[in-house]
């Protein structure tokens, strides 16, 4: 800012005069920090008239030292030559993590400095705080040093570690993936990497039941342990509430195992469950419920901002909530960095002739429904059909497939209607078209 223009303006909710370097001049540093930036010049009073300021090297030396010991950050400090009186101009710019002084946060509020109330303080903290980056005081030894290396098995397998990395100490690889600062672990290295994380986030936990109905339970498992133990544990509990049938294929009698639903879409929509969960409500579990005829996922937390569920069944721009628990899940090659899981789980669905999963944000959080049949009385529900679609559907199902033509006959439309509609069923993920020319049927 230029310091002509700040002296021929009033006092506003980025600048700020004061007298001296007293506590109060931290603070506004603090707010500045936590809001838009701003310039605080010290040896000017509130009405603008220069008093001056010591600007030696000395005193700028001690408020430089005060300033990134106690706020952390590192603004620009200069001084200055106004009506033969110094005084000194401290430039912050807004920082991308909360910045407190003293244990308390501030904020800018008009042309004052206020103290964050607790609501406030836990908003700020989850629209501009990343979990896994933060620093806790953890033990070393709370890390599991197998669940590290066979980590690292998996990244040199993938080739998304670096060949170094098999010689790397624990501490090492803990650095180089961002979850070790100046010494100190950060919540993404207990989540992922912890022996017992529940001790100190009871329900970063996977919660998995098998019910007949909504109020009747019939099998209750908790995955729990660092992330690598939550998914496999998930998982196996998963596979133990659903059914397994076999087919024998080819001469040589080799035994086809079929899932009531793709097993690479269970494991998808697991990753996102833990990968994308809002670790910051800490009073929920992610949970999954399995009736006879449907899975329901659950996570915490919504769609980042800006997005819907339009948005997320396209192929779209991964937004990670959580980028060092993503990365290291991309590194393990259990997922892509491309934001083409939804798509793969959708792809799955389709190959296996069943309905497509069903996203929703609901309940503060986000939900992904599985169905186990191709139902009619589903379909009408979750998708948005005419009429004539309905009626297409049930010949489908009726009768296997249907032709352009039949569709035509069948509703009494146009060619051009009829490829309108017929395509709308494929991209909705309802039909899949075979074949070419007049050839082409569409079926389940």
């Amino acid at each position: 800012m230029d310091l002509d223009a700040i002296l021929s303006d009033t006092e506003n909710r980025q600048v700020e005069y004061k007298e001296s370097d007293n506590a109060a001049m931290y603070k506004t540093l603090s707010a500045f920090s936590n809001t838009n930036g701003g310039v605080v010049l010290v040896g000017v009073a509130d009405d603008k008239a220069i008093v001056g300021f010591n600007c030696s090297n000395k005193k700028i030396k001690e408020i430089t030292d005060t300033i990134a010991n106690k706020l952390l950050i590192h603004p620009v400090i200069t001084s200055h030559a106004v009506e033969g009186k110094k005084i000194l101009k401290i430039e912050v710019s807004k920082s991308p993590n909360p910045v407190s002084y003293d244990g308390k946060y501030y904020s800018r509020v008009g042309n004052t400095t206020r103290g964050m109330q607790a609501e406030e303080l836990k908003r700020y903290f989850l629209r501009t705080t990343q979990w896994d980056n933060i620093q806790g005081d953890f033990n070393p030894d709370e890390i599991d040093e197998q669940t590290v290396k066979s980590f690292v098995k998996l990244g040199l397998d993938s080739g998304r570690m670096p060949p170094s990395a098999a010689s790397e100490s624990v501490t090492e690889i803990l650095e180089h993936l961002n979850l070790l600062h100046n010494g100190k672990l950060t919540n993404g290295a207990i989540i992922l990497f912890g022996k017992n994380p529940q001790k100190y986030f009871t329900n970063a936990l996977v919660r998995i039941g098998r019910f007949k109905e909504e109020d009747i339970i019939i099998g209750d498992k908790l995955a729990g342990g660092n992330l690598f133990r939550q998914l496999e544990g998930a998982e196996e509990a998963i596979k133990g509430f659903i059914n397994v049938r076999y087919e024998i294929s080819g001469d040589s009698f080799k035994r086809k195992e079929i899932w009531d639903y793709p097993l690479n879409a269970i494991r998808e929509a697991l990753l996102n469950s833990v990968v994308h969960r809002d670790y910051f409500m800490s009073n929920r579990q992610t949970q999954i419920k399995i009736f006879d005829d449907y899975i329901w996922f659950h996570n915490p937390g919504g769609l980042p901002l800006g997005v819907t569920i339009d948005d997320i069944v396209k192929l779209h721009s991964s937004i990670p909530r959580n980028p060092l628990i993503a990365d290291v899940m991309y590194k393990s090659d259990f997922i892509e960095a491309w934001g083409t899981g939804i798509e793969r789980m959708c792809s799955a669905f389709s190959d296996a002739g069943l309905l497509p999963p069903e996203f929703k944000e609901e309940m503060g959080g986000f939900s992904v429904y599985f169905r186990k049949s191709f139902d009619l009385e589903q379909i009408m529900k979750s998708q948005a059909l005419n009429d004539r679609q309905k009626r297409a559907v049930e010949y489908v199902i009726e009768n296997g497939e249907i032709s352009n033509k039949t569709y035509q006959e069948l509703n009494s439309v146009s060619r051009t209607t009829a490829i309108r509609d017929l395509k709308e069923l494929v991209s909705s993920g309802v039909l899949k078209r075979t074949g070419v020319g007049k050839s082409t049927v569409y079926k389940q």
